[in-house]
């Protein structure tokens, strides 16, 4: 539904909101928290390209939105996000209409409304494109001191997968690179030697540090020790959060979120019918009418109009062709 509507084509990467899918928390020092997810929502309003305007563009400057992104943050045009949570108490999501780890849903905003905490500005490129973009390295698994991961099972295998890539590609010590340390580092990382370690590597401490241990020489001479946060591991969550066996049951609630969306796009004159035409341009394309039907009939579970708008508009397309 995202892909094949104007928000599959945008403008500029100024121009288009951000979220976190994932869903967090937000935790106290005594173990207490609270679900979120995260919003973030461009302040120079949202810009798309139809189809054939992306293709246009696409052809004459691949690198385009790259380019508009670095030429507004040179000439000091910096582009400006807010950032907003929606804040979920943790007894909500026990019995709450879907999975809240369940990356194809969101929650409704008259449930959990936006809530500002901050805001995002790019005021400066890159100087160096290795140095500061071919060596970066990002991971959910990175998170500040009242930030924690929740039981979300696509969460859990990228904060181990994204660290993974990066030793693979960076090498074991990528982190203490410029571009990837923090600017207030944890006092006691527990690792040590590796190629590339430019720290103290912990001086002539024991070859062996245990976690049990706190070294007497500490990875970076401006470390900080951090306090502790208490488990916040639950009952419920881990009932929501177990893994189950696999089920290829569809049942109405799953097509709830796309028929809402269907109906937003509505709001904008002309955008259903752009939808309907970027997604005949590829469904022409499967030969077998039997397929077809199929993926018609999906789309009209969204609604039945769009089924059979689709249907119409792609068989017209192909008795044409």
């Amino acid at each position: 539904m995202h892909l094949f509507s104007d928000r599959g084509t945008p403008a500029s990467l100024r121009h288009m909101n951000a979220y976190s899918g994932h869903t967090y928390k937000f935790i106290k020092e005594d173990g207490s928290f609270k679900y979120i997810k995260v919003h973030i929502k461009t302040q120079q309003g949202i810009k798309n390209f139809t189809c054939e305007e992306a293709k246009k563009m696409a052809g004459e400057n691949p690198d385009f939105l790259l380019q508009d992104l670095f030429d507004a943050i040179e000439s000091g045009n910096y582009p400006v996000w807010n950032v907003y949570v929606q804040v979920m108490d943790p007894k909500d999501a026990e019995n709450y209409k879907w999975n809240i780890f369940d990356m194809t849903k969101v929650w409704p905003h008259q449930d959990y409304p936006l809530r500002q905490i901050g805001r995002l500005t790019m005021n400066r490129n890159p100087q160096n494109y290795f140095t500061d973009i071919e060596q970066a390295a990002f991971s959910p698994s990175n998170m500040v001191p009242g930030f924690a991961p929740s039981a979300d099972p696509m969460l859990q295998a990228r904060m181990f997968a994204y660290p993974d890539a990066a030793r693979y590609r960076l090498g074991t010590n990528y982190q203490m690179l410029p571009t990837n340390a923090p600017h207030a580092p944890v006092y006691c990382p527990f690792q040590r030697d590796g190629f590339m370690n430019f720290s103290s590597n912990y001086g002539d401490d024991p070859n062996y540090v245990g976690s049990s241990l706190r070294p007497t020489k500490f990875a970076t001479s401006s470390a900080t020790q951090t306090k502790p946060v208490a488990s916040t591991i639950t009952e419920h969550e881990k009932w929501v959060g177990e893994v189950c066996s696999f089920t290829s049951t569809i049942d109405d609630a799953d097509f709830e979120q796309a028929a809402g969306l269907w109906k937003v796009l509505g709001r904008d004159p002309g955008h259903q019918d752009r939808f309907i035409k970027n997604a005949a341009s590829t469904v022409e394309g499967v030969g077998s009418k039997e397929l077809r039907s199929k993926v018609y009939a999906l789309f009209g579970r969204v609604d039945p109009k769009l089924g059979a708008r689709l249907e119409a508009v792609t068989e017209a397309n192909i008795k044409s062709s």
